[in-house]
């Protein structure tokens, strides 16, 4: 991947942050937030900001596969392109339950995956103006500068746990045998601020339940290529093209991965 590569990607989710999400931030009608199943909301910013990176992203890398959320949303056959020799993978409005409120955080995130492994992910902030991004092989950086995940060095350690896809037995389990273990922190409803946090010393840990590629690829790959560790809790890395599978670790550190991972395995 080259540094064009990171800089064209950038300059478009800038682009559209500045002229389709951020207008509407704090200024979206009730029609405007549509409730696409229960507790799972879109915005008319959510799909205009789709429509555009993803004409961007054909004119930057035309062979590539396009997977967005909203397009597979509405033709779930597209999750299959996952797994294409090249996949852009767009989350127009990562934390939509927080833009349609009006509050933060929320971002645009877009991954580049090849047969099914990621190999570049963009993560961008508009309210921070905070670009995190990674080429796989090639470090995390924010802002251009390289970026290695630090703990909390808390005692307890710091977790964010997302309890929201799971189910009562999962729940009751997490609450019973992992909570006890951990300081728990409050989730963001929103990966794009999840991941930044698990790398820059504010947690050191998160349970994922629902693993999808748009939510996941750029962060998974960013967190690992700082040092910290994302994987699923049987140790297999995260693919995009394993669209089924539930279930994944972050970790601001491979030793906290290990211990929370025997914990969940127990």
């Amino acid at each position: 991947m080259t540094d064009s590569l990171t800089r064209q990607v950038h300059a478009l989710m800038r682009e559209v942050a500045d002229s389709v999400v951020m207008p509407r931030y704090q200024a979206l009608a009730s029609h405007e937030i549509i409730e696409k199943e229960p507790g799972d909301l879109v915005t008319v910013a959510d799909r205009e900001s789709e429509i555009r990176l993803s004409e961007g992203l054909a004119r930057i890398l035309p062979e590539a596969a396009i997977v967005g959320e909203e397009a597979c949303h509405a033709d779930p056959s597209l999750i299959e392109r996952l797994g294409d020799s090249l996949c852009w993978i767009i989350d127009p409005i990562d934390g939509t339950r927080n833009f349609a409120a009006g509050k933060p955080p929320f971002g645009l995130m877009i991954a580049l995956a090849e047969n099914g492994e990621t190999q570049a992910g963009w993560i961008w902030d508009p309210i921070q103006k905070r670009l995190c991004h990674a080429r796989l092989g090639e470090g995390a950086f924010i802002d251009g500068a390289r970026v290695s995940a630090r703990t909390t060095g808390q005692n307890p350690p710091v977790a964010a746990i997302s309890m929201v896809f799971m189910d009562d037995a999962q729940r009751e389990r997490v609450k019973a045998s992992i909570a006890p273990f951990y300081e728990l922190a409050d989730i963001p409803y929103c990966a794009a601020e999840q991941y930044p946090r698990l790398a820059l010393g504010v947690n050191d840990l998160s349970i994922f339940e629902r693993t999808l590629a748009w939510d996941h690829a750029a962060g998974a790959l960013w967190l690992n290529e700082a040092g910290g560790k994302v994987a699923r809790p049987d140790g297999s890395p995260y693919r995009t093209d394993e669209w089924d599978r539930k279930g994944m670790i972050g970790a601001a550190s491979p030793a906290l991965w290990d211990e929370l991972a025997e914990r969940l395995n127990a």
